[in-house]
């Protein structure tokens, strides 16, 4: 029955995240493999939600209250004026809300330029619409933007450029003057921008996100797409949204009725609490990610890892195996479920681009098989848990190196 399946359908796989997360659970392993937090949501945000439950909030809803606080952010934050009326599409997560915007703009053919390494709904979303991806690798360790690598990318046939900043998996902050470079190629060439600005209130040692939009000559040519999930802990409620020019979020939310109608009823009124929340929440939450950030770099440093570079924003560690490391990182992977019962992520899986030679690594494996994604969005007994575990193998391999080094 394969042949009944699109040709797009044909292409893709089981989420390899998501695999492993089950995988987490049917094992009793620690998971540091998915992005979700494994601690409580807010108090006061579920309460919001249960009571919007019990006020019988429960049937197809559009909450327009979210876009007038999210017009407000976006002005306090970035400078920028939206129109909350018609500037903003409710939908469900930041994942529909990007893929809306996808189908929105792209048609078979266009091509739409990536940065590697990539979150992996992104090209799905961009090869289910008809479109190409074009992938521009960034370079390690530090992941910068080469600006002639970026330009030579395009082709008359480049329709748009995807951004995510705080980048997931690097942990990476694009700077100013990488996004004054993708802005000039935008404007240029006449090309949309689609943002995913998921981490934006998670970034680290006083570097604040820049939102491309807020750019010379980009507000028109942005969609914006972001959610509740990261910021506010809430990664099942499915609440997101995209921003944008009123013609294109007309667009999207087109498409968003067409595909799911309306994000979650009850969800959506919770919302209106979680936007409220006052500057004292957003400079907590830094805090307390960053402490995490340190002590999971510490922890995973001290099992021979290569900490090259230090995560500026988001929630996950991408970390190097040591140089004299034989085995791959998806060997390695598989080794440290069965021998400590911990579960972190290949690299490979974000990587689709290889650099020029000397950029292999000296051990027999490309750059793009040497990095493991550690998420360290998870409560203090747990990180202590992996811990104690990981110090277990260190002890009985003699470091991650020992055992399986040249």
């Amino acid at each position: 029955m394969e042949q009944k399946l699109s040709s797009v359908a044909k292409t893709f796989t089981p989420s390899a995240i998501q695999e492993l997360s089950h995988l987490a659970q049917r094992s009793n392993a620690i998971n540091l493999a998915e992005g979700f937090p494994d601690f409580s949501a807010p108090s006061h945000l579920k309460n919001a939600a249960i009571s919007a439950i019990n006020s019988d909030f429960n049937q197809y809803r559009h909450v327009q209250g979210i876009c007038d606080h999210l017009a407000n952010i976006m002005k306090g934050m970035h400078g920028l004026d939206f129109d909350p009326r018609t500037d903003m599409a409710i939908c469900c997560g930041q994942t529909e809300a990007f893929a809306a915007a996808v189908f929105a703009i792209i048609d078979p053919g266009d091509e739409v330029v990536l940065f590697d390494p990539s979150y992996e709904t992104y090209g799905g979303c961009i090869r289910m619409a008809g479109g190409i991806p074009v992938y521009v690798a960034l370079e390690p360790p530090h992941w910068t933007l080469d600006p002639d690598r970026f330009i030579n990318s395009f082709t008359a046939r480049t329709k748009a450029v995807i951004l995510n900043s705080p980048h997931n998996p690097t942990g990476k902050v694009f700077t100013k003057d990488e996004l004054e470079t993708i802005a000039g190629a935008c404007c240029r060439r006449d090309c949309m921008a689609i943002t995913d600005e998921i981490y934006e209130h998670i970034t680290y040692d006083n570097i604040k996100h820049i939102s491309l939009a807020s750019l010379p000559g980009m507000q028109e040519r942005t969609i914006i797409t972001s959610s509740l999930s990261k910021t506010f802990s809430v990664t099942g409620w499915r609440v997101g949204w995209a921003i944008a020019p009123a013609f294109f979020a007309s667009a999207i939310r087109n498409i968003h009725i067409k595909i799911t109608d309306s994000a979650p009823a009850p969800f959506q009124e919770a919302a209106l609490t979680a936007l409220r929340s006052p500057p004292e929440y957003f400079e907590k939450l830094r805090r307390e990610y960053e402490s995490k950030r340190d002590y999971i770099v510490h922890l995973i440093a001290g099992i021979g890892f290569q900490i090259k570079f230090k995560p500026q924003g988001a929630f996950f560690l991408f970390a190097e195996l040591p140089e004299n490391y034989l085995l791959s990182d998806v060997e390695y992977v598989k080794e440290l479920i069965k021998q400590a019962g911990v579960v972190a992520v290949p690299g490979c899986g974000f990587f689709h681009t290889t650099l020029s030679t000397e950029k292999l690594s000296q051990v027999g494996c490309s750059y793009q098989e040497r990095y493991v994604r550690f998420a360290f969005c998870k409560s203090s007994a747990t990180l202590a848990a992996a811990a104690q575990k990981l110090a277990e193998l260190s002890d009985a391999m003699g470091c991650v190196t020992g055992g399986k080094n040249a």
